[in-house]
């Protein structure tokens, strides 16, 4: 239940967000949230002992980013899935704590911009440059880094019973 919350309010609080910062190419504010995107790697614990939920979790969460966002179907569905892979192996085989939450987050917003500018490159749907991604990058980092770093405090100080989470 605690994932579903987490993603209802990332994804409500990425829309409220959108509407309130500048997010124009060229006029983007140091708070461009990709909220949604980067709370993926938080709610993983929750999902440890049923991956395949987890992948479906975020397949749908995917889809219904799309349908809000980015007018892109199937594109973030397919993203977050592989996002949720990367993820499983990161808390398999590394300690998860704050520097590493706050690590993992600056290569997810590098990596989502990157292949969201690929796409966009490849198929010419907006014209974007290296430097154009490279701005956007820098510009969503801040709010993001913090809305993680919240997400988890707040989960580490769930009661028990609420999670089933081994962070550090």
């Amino acid at each position: 239940m605690v994932p579903i919350i987490i993603s209802i309010i990332s994804i409500l609080l990425d829309g409220l967000l959108t509407n309130y910062l500048p997010y124009e190419v060229g006029n983007l504010s140091l708070f461009t949230p990709l909220l949604t995107f980067v709370s993926i790697f938080i709610i993983y614990p929750f999902y440890r002992k049923n991956e395949y939920n987890y992948i479906l979790h975020l397949f749908i969460l995917g889809i219904i980013y799309d349908l809000l966002y980015t007018n892109l179907l199937f594109f973030n569905g397919i993203l977050f899935m592989l996002i949720g892979l990367i993820t499983i192996f990161i808390y398999k085989n590394y300690n998860v704590g704050y520097i590493r939450v706050v690590i993992y987050t600056i290569i997810l917003i590098f990596f989502y911009e990157s292949i969201t500018g690929l796409l966009f490159y490849i198929f010419n749907l907006v014209p974007i440059t290296l430097e154009g991604i490279l701005y956007k990058i820098y510009h969503s980092i801040i709010l993001n880094i913090i809305y993680v770093e919240l997400l988890f405090i707040i989960i580490k100080l769930l009661p028990k019973k609420y999670k089933r989470i081994s962070i550090n």
